[in-house]
């Protein structure tokens, strides 16, 4: 029988090995300055854009720390900010062209990761850990964009 220790450590194996294999390939695809945590922020900014208070909430961390990866990701071209169509006293931070790209080649990548794990384990096996993962996963098994804070808390 395995030690309690070792189930966290595999699935965090599994998801560092994904994480590792697309910024690999993201780099060699013209996004060499793409970090992890920066994947987490512009799937937290979306398609309407946010603003930094939101995405800070989004991400689990304050509205200074999401200033901070909104002033980063501002500097590498991957979002901007811009006037508030519906309140002019805010700024809401979107995603430009490169930041949009950034995010379809990811999900391009992860798809074909996802299909190597399929191939090694079979898709039975694959959709069987994805729903128990769902089904262990708080509050109905969500997805939250809220790791990057969570580690750095």
């Amino acid at each position: 029988m395995a030690e309690g220790y070792e189930l966290p450590l595999l699935l965090f194996a599994g998801f560092r090995s994904f994480i590792d294999e697309l910024h690999a390939e993201l780099a060699a695809q013209g996004h060499p300055d793409v970090r992890p945590a920066h994947g987490f922020a512009l799937q937290a900014v979306g398609r309407d854009g946010v603003t930094a208070g939101e995405l800070g909430r989004r991400l689990g961390v304050s509205k200074q720390a999401a200033g901070k990866t909104v002033e980063r990701l501002e500097r590498l071209g991957y979002v901007e900010r811009a006037d508030d169509p519906d309140d002019g006293r805010r700024k809401l931070v979107r995603l430009t062209p490169r930041g949009s790209d950034a995010l379809a080649r990811s999900a391009v990548i992860f798809g074909r990761l996802r299909a190597r794990w399929v191939e090694a384990l079979g898709a039975q096996r694959v959709d069987a850990l994805e729903a128990d993962l769902r089904a262990m996963a708080p509050g109905g098994g969500g997805l939250r964009l809220d790791a990057a804070g969570w580690f750095g808390s």
